[in-house]
């Protein structure tokens, strides 16, 4: 199915008080949201892509086609999404963190808020090689982005001339742009969650030579293979990818919870 068709398929399902360009997670009730196949279905998740464009190595996701259109099994993703929230939430409870990757045009704002819901890098504009197989020499960029703006709030740039600060400020900018989703990420995440498997395959290649975990969502046109933690569905339309960003982001976010209770009680313990 084209992105133009699946948008047309769940126009029906699309919130019209939040707009993709808003901070969609800000005030999103985790607490109501649970893992079951009627939201599935109102999201438009098991909307898969045309028969012609099936990758035959998610015949097993597949649950047969409709008008031409394969539709995903939704057992099958609910059992996925159960087993990858069940995964983000162990490492994020024993303090390890998880990248968010997401460089579609519709995707790149809910990739964003969701990040910054949960506290977790981000990546939304190109991946950068070597973000993960050059890791030093990326930790060296990140590391002079943090300074430079640690050093202009403090104003310690006002000594230069004005055009010197523009420099400053200019280069400042372009890496922000870049980098600004990981410049707090001081060391690899413990796993990388990945919306679009062909967009983002760069970022798979460099998590697959690292050994770092991959959760993502698969759509019917897509290799699954190499990827640890494949969750079958609709990864065009935003209703589904909202739904399913979402699941993530409060798997990331009981994690979280749980390693601030355990580290409480800990505390406790010891007084």
């Amino acid at each position: 199915m084209t992105e133009e068709k699946k948008t047309v398929e769940t126009a029906a399902v699309e919130p019209v008080s939040k707009k993709a360009s808003e901070d969609y997670f800000a005030d999103f009730d985790f607490a109501g949201l649970t893992i079951d196949m009627n939201s599935m279905l109102k999201a438009g998740v098991h909307f898969g892509h045309q028969k012609s464009r099936k990758n035959p190595k998610m015949d097993e996701y597949i649950f047969g086609t409709r008008n031409g259109v394969n539709i995903l099994d939704l057992q099958k993703t609910v059992a996925k999404l159960q087993e990858a929230s069940a995964f983000i939430e162990k490492i994020v409870s024993e303090g390890q963190e998880i990248l968010f990757v997401g460089t579609k045009k519709q995707v790149k704002k809910l990739v964003e808020s969701a990040a910054r819901k949960c506290g977790s890098p981000f990546v939304i504009d190109r991946w950068l090689g070597g973000t993960f197989t050059n890791f030093a020499v990326m930790s060296g960029r990140t590391r002079f982005l943090r300074d430079g703006e640690m050093k202009t709030k403090n104003g310690e740039y006002e000594k230069y001339t004005k055009f010197e600060q523009m420099k400053i400020a200019e280069e400042l900018e372009r890496l922000e742009r870049r980098m600004g989703g990981i410049k707090n990420m001081m060391k690899l995440p413990a796993a990388i969650f990945v919306t679009g498997v062909i967009e983002d395959d760069l970022a798979i290649k460099e998590a697959l030579k690292r050994n770092i975990p991959i959760i993502a969502l698969v759509d019917t046109n897509v290799n699954p293979n190499g990827i640890d933690y494949p969750i079958p569905s609709n990864e065009d339309a935003i209703s589904a990818l909202r739904l399913m960003i979402a699941h993530v982001t409060k798997a990331v976010l009981a994690g979280k919870e749980k390693a601030k209770t355990m580290k409480e009680a800990a505390t406790a313990a010891v007084k």
